[in-house]
């Protein structure tokens, strides 16, 4: 597996997931393999298991069964002692970083300080080098003239693209965005898609949850549809246009 997976650019792979809460079957034995470079769009009805599937691919969420590896090593399951698991899952999450729905900033500190603060706390660069890379993080998404605002001072928009930089600060080499723009103010999404394109353009691998079908038709590589728990249809924009599967064309009719 490993040299097939590095062969074939996979930087991540899902292999058969399960994930029940209780005794509700969310995630039905899904298969997926993002590969470097690629921007996979998700998407579908809500409860049809989309952001649990996004949660454990940086194990967030632990799936019941299956196998989830990144640049072809395993991390579930994963045997061994307690220290070596959370050594591993630390690893994980240090090359994968995760965008919410809520920006999940810190409303005592400054939209500096959030994004410092994991530098200094995990990466343990120097104030000065921390301060230095968040600054042009922030700048990156657009907010070099609001770096010492709290978060109250700022609109939902420039929050979020404050929890992008922080998670761009960690150098990631995949990010998550799970509907991140759901929580937005209708006039205020196309400021965060505009950072998530740029990014994108960028050749940052990204898989997106999301509903907005305009920015699936201009980003995605690959177009996945859940629906209960399971794939119901994948492939490229062609999805969007000429569905194959009657659930897929349903969802379309009453999004688009």
């Amino acid at each position: 597996m490993t040299n097939e997976s590095a062969s074939s650019g996979a930087l991540l792979e899902m292999s058969d997931v399960r994930k029940s809460f209780g005794h509700v079957d969310v995630i039905r034995g899904v298969s997926l393999t993002v590969k470097k470079g690629e921007h996979v769009v998700i998407f579908g009805p809500s409860g049809g298991g989309k952001s649990t599937l996004l949660r454990m691919m940086n194990l967030l969420e632990v799936p019941d069964s299956g196998m989830i590896s990144f640049e072809s090593r395993r991390y579930f399951p994963h045997g061994g002692n307690l220290l070596d698991k959370a050594s591993r899952l630390q690893q994980l999450r240090s090359q994968i970083g995760m965008v919410f729905q809520r920006f999940n900033l810190y409303p005592h500190l400054t939209a500096l300080q959030n994004v410092s603060l994991a530098l200094t706390d995990v990466k343990k660069l120097g104030r000065k080098a921390a301060r230095e890379k968040a600054e042009a993080r922030l700048a990156e998404v657009g907010l070099q003239d609001r770096m010492e605002h709290y978060p109250a001072q700022l609109s939902g928009g420039q929050q979020q693209r404050v929890a992008i930089a922080r998670a761009l600060a960690m150098d990631p080499k995949l990010m998550l965005f799970d509907e991140p723009t759901s929580a937005l103010d209708p006039e205020l999404i196309g400021e965060v898609l505009g950072v998530m394109e740029k990014l994108a353009v960028a050749g940052m691998t990204m898989v997106v949850v999301t509903h907005e079908m305009g920015f699936a038709r201009r980003v995605g590589d690959r177009l996945v549809f859940i629906s209960g728990g399971v794939i119901a249809e994948t492939g490229g924009r062609e999805v969007l246009t000429e569905p194959q599967q009657e659930r897929t064309k349903a969802f379309l009719d009453a999004v688009l």
